[in-house]
């Protein structure tokens, strides 16, 4: 100390810093941390698409699909019993709900932001497929330059449909979203033609409102 007194505090820091960390692995932490937000995730999905449902069976187009498919699974029908069983008008109300909730989740394919959330989504199950989700893109990336590119095959629709929704920079659930209707005009319109695309969305300065 006396030789070299300013390296005295450097390491009386390292005796310190060595002395008082922690033992924990921090391959450990990461891996309970991304555990503990994949659970979060998950479960904060399902809540979301519990209201979605709800909401859903207010909607009219999804409330009337609903209210027609219970109708030929005659379960409308079991609501409405007489004598002993006869249930009060609010009873029979709130089972007619919950049987129109029921067949929208199960029955009514529902896609975009409402759908069921998959086990596959979750943060953990994305890294942990990650190298797999990698090679699959990167074959399917190298079969699309050789038949579109090399070949110049036609797009069938599928491929014009993932065109076009890279041209209007959406994400797949946000074109899942989208009615049938409105897919077909965009492929009406010939939209995964680039020029097409930018004729048809630099009219109003609107772009992708304008196309739906």
């Amino acid at each position: 100390m006396l030789d070299h007194p300013e390296k005295y505090y450097s390491h009386y820091y390292a005796y310190y810093r060595r002395r008082l960390a922690p033992k924990v692995d921090v391959r450990i932490v990461i891996l309970v941390t991304v555990v503990a937000i994949s659970i979060f995730q998950y479960y904060s999905w399902w809540a979301s698409y519990t209201e979605a449902i709800t909401y859903l069976s207010t909607v009219p187009k999804y409330r009337i699909q609903a209210t027609e498919i219970a109708k030929q699974l005659g379960l409308l029908n079991k609501t409405k019993e007489k004598g002993k069983n006869r249930r009060s008008k609010d009873e029979i109300r709130e089972q007619e709900e919950e049987i129109i909730r029921d067949i929208i989740k199960n029955k009514i394919d529902i896609k975009g932001g409402y759908q069921k959330p998959e086990i596959l989504d979750i943060l953990l199950c994305k890294i942990v497929l990650f190298p797999y989700c990698l090679c699959a893109y990167v074959v399917w990336y190298c079969k699309w330059i050789y038949r579109f590119t090399i070949c110049r095959e036609e797009y069938g629709d599928e491929e014009k449909l993932y065109v076009i929704r890279k041209n209007m920079k959406m994400s797949q659930a946000q074109f899942d979203s989208l009615e049938e209707e409105q897919r077909e005009t965009l492929l009406k319109r010939q939209l995964w033609i680039k020029d097409n695309y930018e004729v048809s969305s630099s009219g109003s300065g609107r772009g992708q409102q304008k196309l739906l």
